[in-house]
């Protein structure tokens, strides 16, 4: 998408994030599991805020994700690197959180969190290492306490000068310079984190140019996302946080060279592909998932397709889709009213404003009761559907600049396709998973994508999920990562 065609579909996926803020809750069978966290080399001291904190992030990145083998080799990994650290004494635990999005982050008091998605990027042990041995920098280095710091002393200046300051272009001058001091200092805190964990990888004998590689792969999957909005937390990958710059790259491969070259260090890609073999790739089903233009929720049993011109992303809130160029986007998600509310009353009860209370009519979507209304805004046109599936109420909300036929039909032909899943449809509903497999006399780049399932791009998803570069072909006897179904 143009840069103008990401400012208007995120101006109107704003718009329906505010349109839905009314009594919703997401579509979910249950709570999150915490799962099982890897084994942590010590007790972390747990203080009730991060325990309030961990509970936040099992939350919006749905729960952990709980694999014997996968979490053996992150705590063997962690032990080589804590031993390594200029601190043996600090204690961390990890926990694999059961998100596609490729994250990674950490409390002040030594809990370190991985995504999946991150781990079925990674190609070997010391990538991994890298991104380990970099959070754990974040830890040693105080950054969270410092940052804290910061933000209290930026706070007090953008007040000091928003109270005082007469003249407008000086105050927008000082708020700038406060606001570029704090990005500044985060870049500085990131290029020390770079530093520090390349260190750590190194003496505990990991490929130091782990890191490097890491980042160019990281940044390449970011470019393969680029173009899809979201308001989903669970969405921000590790980049959102920590840029990957042609300088932090090029930093990453200056602090290698200090330790080895770059056959040097150990990557240990055998022992990772066997662990991460069948690891679940994407998104979870138990939440609902995406499939192209189609939602399938084999829990709660349902299903939708969106418009032909939609691309769907299912976020911790709600299921959002978005017209090429974002002129036209909708809002899926579910709310509670109460059995003996009508859906005409519950349209018309005001939680979106500017509701035509006249427009509100009762209909039956494929046997299902259901109502609509339409409502303005002062730069949207909102459709709205309101349907009641056994307990639960799901509501669909459409938005686009001006009401067209095309918008009119694109909201119908969506609602209309809101039905039951079969029993077979329900049974056939299994998450993607990351397969490893051993190139064969014959096989291409190309050949092999083809076997990919689920996945838009497969031939460049491929290259990004096996670290090959624009020109770079497999051999046979190669180990790669492919996604199948």
């Amino acid at each position: 998408m143009t840069s103008r065609g990401l400012w208007a579909a995120g101006s109107l996926l704003c718009a329906l994030a505010l349109a839905g803020c009314g009594d919703f809750s997401r579509f979910q069978t249950a709570a999150p599991s915490a799962g099982s966290p890897v084994k942590p080399n010590r007790m972390v001291a747990q203080t009730p805020a991060a325990e309030r904190e961990h509970e936040r992030i099992l939350s919006s990145y749905g729960g952990a994700y709980d694999d014997p083998k996968l979490g053996a080799l992150i705590g063997k990994t962690v032990d080589r690197l804590v031993a390594a650290s200029d601190r043996p004494d600090q204690a961390y635990r990890v926990t694999i959180l059961n998100s596609g999005a490729v994250n990674a982050f950490a409390l002040p008091t030594g809990q370190l969190y991985v995504t999946r998605g991150l781990i079925a990027l990674a190609s070997d042990t010391s990538e991994l290492s890298s991104v380990l041995s970099h959070e754990m920098a974040h830890v040693l280095a105080k950054h969270a306490s410092i940052r804290e710091d910061q933000a209290r002393q930026a706070a007090v200046v953008t007040r000091v000068v928003t109270d005082m300051g007469n003249d407008p272009d000086l105050t927008a001058l000082a708020l700038a310079k406060t606001k570029l001091t704090m990005a500044s200092f985060s870049r500085a805190q990131e290029f020390e984190a770079d530093g520090i964990g390349v260190g750590i990888s190194a003496r505990a004998h990991f490929d130091p140019y782990g890191a490097a590689r890491f980042l160019a792969s990281m940044e390449r999957n970011a470019a393969l996302k680029a173009g899809k909005t979201s308001l989903d937390p669970r969405a921000q990958d590790f980049l959102s946080s920590h840029p990957a710059t042609p300088e932090r790259v090029q930093n990453a491969q200056n602090s290698a060279r200090q330790f080895t070259s770059p056959q040097g260090g150990e990557r240990d890609r055998e022992t990772y592909l066997a662990a991460i073999d069948n690891i679940v790739y994407g998104e979870d089903p138990s939440e609902g998932f995406v499939r192209g233009r189609r939602f399938l929720h084999p829990k709660l049993g349902f299903t939708f397709a969106a418009p032909d011109t939609f691309t769907l992303d299912n976020t911790a809130q709600a299921v959002i889709g978005v017209r090429e160029g974002g002129t036209q986007a909708m809002r899926f998600d579910v709310v509670r009213v109460p059995a003996e509310q009508t859906l005409v009353d519950y349209l018309n009860s005001g939680w979106m404003e500017n509701v035509d209370k006249g427009s509100a009519e009762e209909l039956t979507i494929n046997g299902f009761p259901g109502a609509s209304a339409t409502a303005h805004g002062d730069q949207w046109q909102f459709k709205v559907y309101a349907l009641r599936f056994g307990s639960d109420v799901y509501r669909f909300i459409f938005a686009s600049r001006q009401k067209t036929t095309e918008s009119e039909r694109n909201a119908r032909e969506t609602v209309n396709s809101f039905r039951r899943l079969t029993l077979a449809e329900t049974q056939a509903a299994r998450p993607l998973r990351i397969k490893v497999i051993t190139v064969q006399p014959g096989d291409t780049v190309e050949s092999l994508s083809h076997r990919m399932a689920g996945v838009d791009r497969p031939a460049e998803r491929f290259r990004i999920l096996n670290g090959l570069d624009a020109h770079a072909q497999v051999k046979a006897r190669d180990r790669v990562k492919i996604v199948v179904d």
